[in-house]
């Protein structure tokens, strides 16, 4: 039995997935900047790169910038939606199944959010509110950003989405008649309202940042869970809410 599921999550199109989700963390560590040179840039001021070698947003243009959050958010965001990738590939002996097209359709959703998230940097970047990482400039920024991640942990809107993300099961059965196309992109719409706001506090851990984005995806990928999301989603807002009390107080001084 362990070796018949073990062949069933070796099938081309599980490899292709895992290989696409490498992939995203390959690039996103080719393109990071180390620590040592973020630390310089904060030193040295903000102009510090843009004499350096002109790396910012601006100079790299909306579509690198967009590139970028595409690989954060494919990186980041497919490893949470295994269980319901594996649940869509185990119904598949009650009707036809179309793997690629339900992941296609919830990276769909994400790339959207990508071009939201890339137009926000920029935004923010040329009102000097965050610097050419991404990192916030301003310590009332971070506190807003912690204290909206904070906030919307105790949400209905986010209880609601968590629900569906920690059924996959009822999810599908309740929407399979409309195909795989539109199940991953309802599926990819219930996982954006579970963690935009989690995402978005890249601003706050540093946009690129491999060690942020990796501790943000094992806390989404653990909030999915059913057995254990439980125990951790409202903990995570109250966390996050002190923080940013703290983070608010110490720009204050």
């Amino acid at each position: 039995m362990i070796a018949a599921l073990i062949r069933r999550r070796t099938g081309w199109h599980w490899v292709a997935l895992f290989a696409l989700i490498l992939g995203c963390w390959a690039a996103l560590y080719a393109m990071s900047v180390p620590a040592e040179l973020r630390q310089a840039g904060r030193v040295f001021g903000a102009g510090f790169w843009a004499d350096f070698c002109r790396v910012t947003p601006d100079a790299a243009g909306f579509l690198r910038v967009f590139a970028m959050w595409v690989l954060m958010s494919g990186g980041m965001m497919a490893p949470t939606a295994l269980p319901a990738f594996r649940t869509y590939e185990d119904l598949g002996h009650a009707g036809a199944t179309r793997f690629g097209a339900l992941v296609a359709g919830y990276l769909a959703v994400w790339a959207g959010f990508a071009a939201l998230a890339a137009g926000l940097q920029l935004a923010l970047f040329r009102a000097d509110l965050v610097s050419a990482f991404g990192d916030a400039r301003s310590g009332f920024l971070s506190a807003a950003l912690l204290a909206l991640a904070g906030l919307y942990q105790f949400s209905p809107a986010k209880e609601a989405c968590l629900a569906k993300c920690r059924a996959p099961l009822t999810f599908f059965f309740q929407y399979w008649d409309e195909g795989p196309w539109r199940n991953g992109l309802r599926l990819g719409l219930t996982c954006l309202g579970c963690c935009w706001a989690l995402m978005l506090l890249a601003f706050v851990g540093g946009v690129m940042n491999l060690a942020f984005m990796g501790l943000a995806m094992v806390i989404m990928v653990i909030e999915k869970l059913p057995d254990l999301g439980r125990f951790v989603t409202r903990p995570l807002g109250g966390l996050l809410l002190v923080l940013a009390v703290w983070t608010g107080l110490t720009a204050l001084t």
